[in-house]
Formats: C-alpha cells, sequence, structure tokens
C-alpha cells in the first residue's frame, strides 16, 4: 500500500490533489495536525516558510516510527529501505513526506548525522525492548528526541553552537515525559524503557508494570523520574536565550507544553496503564502568555 494511499485512508490526501512540493508540504501539515495536536499548536507559532519545515520534519518522524510500531501497516519500506530514500538527494516522487523532508534537509542544510541517528534509535526499538541503566537509555532519548531538538533548531535558527548540549538535555527530558506517559502501552507491547537498575531500587518487579500494579513502591519510582526529567528541563532550557527569537516562543512553548504532562501523571494518581496524560488545548493556550513574557525577557 503507497504512502498516497494511507494518508488518503486517513482523510490527509484528497485523491485529486497532484503531487508538487507545495502539495507535499500540505500533506506533512495534515499529517501532523492529524497525530500532534500539541506539535501543531507550538509548531504554529513559527514564520510560515519554519512552520511547514518542521512539519514536514514530525511527518518524516511519524512515518519513521510507524514503520516500526505500526507492524500492521504496510508503508511500503523496511526500515533500512526508508533510511536510504531519506537520504537520497532526489526523493520517491510519489512520496509526499520524502519529497518535502528531502527539500527542508537541503532548504535548512540539516546536518545527515542527525536524521541517521534518529533512525538508529527508531531501529533500537526493534531489538532493544529493556535499557539496565539510565546511561543506556540516555542514548536511545538522544537518538529518538534530542537528534529531534538538533533538527529544529537548525530549522528555527540559533546564535551559537553552545546550544547544543542544552538542546540535546531538553530533547532527553521530552522523551523521558514520553516514557513515562506511556509506560502501560509500552508494556503492552513487551517494552520497558524505566531503567532496570531503578526498578531494583524501588523494588518494582517486570510482572507488576505488566499487570498494571500501581504501588507506594511504584509511585515513589515515578516521582524519582519525574524529578529526573524537570531537572533535565530546567538545565536544558538554560539553552534558550541562544535560539534565535523567531524560533525561541515555539520551541519554549512545546518544552512548557510537554513538561506540564509530569503534573497531569500526578494529577491522574499516577495511573499511566489505563489513563493517559494530556492537556487539553484551552490549559495549553493559557501557557502561552507567560511562555512569550518569559522569551521577550531574553532578548
Amino acid at each position: 500500500m503507497s504512502q498516497e494511499r494511507i494518508i488518503a485512508q486517513q482523510g490527509l490526501w484528497p485523491h485529486d490533489m497532484p503531487l508538487s512540493l507545495d502539495a507535499a508540504y500540505e500533506v506533512c501539515r495534515r499529517i501532523t495536525e492529524y497525530h500532534s495536536r500539541s506539535f501543531y499548536l507550538t509548531s504554529g507559532l513559527l514564520p510560515p516558510d519554519k512552520r511547514r519545515a518542521v512539519r514536514a520534519f514530525y511527518a518524516f518522524c511519524r512515518r519513521s516510527d510507524d514503520i516500526v510500531d505500526v507492524a500492521h501497516t504496510d508503508h511500503g519500506y523496511s526500515l533500512d529501505g526508508w533510511a536510504a530514500a531519506a537520504r537520497g538527494l532526489t526523493p520517491p516522487e510519489d512520496d509526499p513526506v520524502l519529497v518535502a523532508w528531502a527539500d527542508t534537509r537541503l532548504r535548512y542544510a540539516i546536518p545527515q548525522q542527525y536524521p541517521d541517528e534518529l533512525l538508529e534509535g527508531v531501529r533500537m526499538d526493534l531489538t532493544v525492548h529493556r535499557y539496565p541503566t539510565f546511561e543506556d537509555l540516555w542514548l536511545y532519548c538522544y537518538r529518538v528526541a534530542a537528534t529531534v531538538g538538533l533538527v529544529s533548531m537548525h530549522i528555527t535558527g540559533f546564535k551559537s553552537e553552545a546550544a547544543v548540549p542544552y538542546a540535546i538535555k531538553a530533547g532527553v527530558a521530552l522523551q523521558l515525559t514520553n516514557i513515562l506517559r506511556d509506560v502501560g502501552e509500552d508494556a503492552a507491547r513487551g517494552r520497558i524503557y524505566l531503567p532496570q537498575e531503578d526498578l531494583a531500587r524501588f523494588h518494582v518487579t517486570e510482572d507488576e508494570i505488566m499487570r498494571g500494579v500501581i504501588s507506594d513502591r511504584f509511585r515513589a519510582l515515578m516521582d524519582f523520574q519525574i524529578a529526573r526529567a524537570h531537572r533535565l528541563y530546567d538545565e536544558g532550557c538554560q539553552g534558550l536565550p541562544y535560539l534565535l527569537p523567531e524560533g525561541r516562543f515555539a520551541i519554549a512553548s512545546a518544552i512548557r507544553v510537554y513538561r506540564a504532562i509530569l503534573d497531569r501523571i500526578l494529577v491522574n494518581g499516577y495511573d499511566v496503564f489505563t489513563r493517559r496524560a494530556h492537556l487539553g488545548s484551552g490549559a495549553k493556550l493559557a501557557m502561552l502568555p507567560g511562555v512569550w513574557w518569559e522569551c521577550r525577557r531574553m532578548g
């Protein structure tokens, strides 16, 4: 099944739409809107050209994840085939995501190492289902999330390479937030991303994770991970002044919205097995004025 047909089934690709560069970017916009309201909202704070570029990158990341995670869907690519097609200077003309991504990659001079590392992180999900230590998990988080921040930074613009280590920490924090929100969903796939050393420290067993047991020990484990994520957010946000003002607001807003998921986990009573921690549109919008003011004070 072609990507065009998959998108058509989701109502994202009209059959009468010819494939042009603008149409390819429009498909990426629709994919972003369909799959991530938070990213769609915060990317909308960027200037139009950068907005469509980061949405093309989101669509590329989404396709990469789906090739691994959505086993019942035929995307027309193996992960190796997808990686090779994404790396080529001349993308398949019938694939809107790769058409838009190739244009974005060249237009913003995206270092090839970042999408390559991202795909290596995606590849880890095929074989790695446990992480002994946080250092092991850090590599995975760097590959699948920090590289996203580094690519986004090249699109939105930055003043200095000094921004890089901060972007990496923010990216790891974002992925750790994903992991904490999705403990139950990942367990259903046979994956436990929480470091094995931390499970042992808090005397939480894999069986309890698989059965969705919310004990005092599990709450203590989650508190420990949430505090770790907050520390990484605090450190990562120190790099915001190194970003160009036109992109800083969007990135700071994305961080603030995602960080609030950690608080929602607590509100949900640590139930990451039957309740998905998320924020409504109103709550997200309410955060923006404060973020805008903080960014303005950075100069």
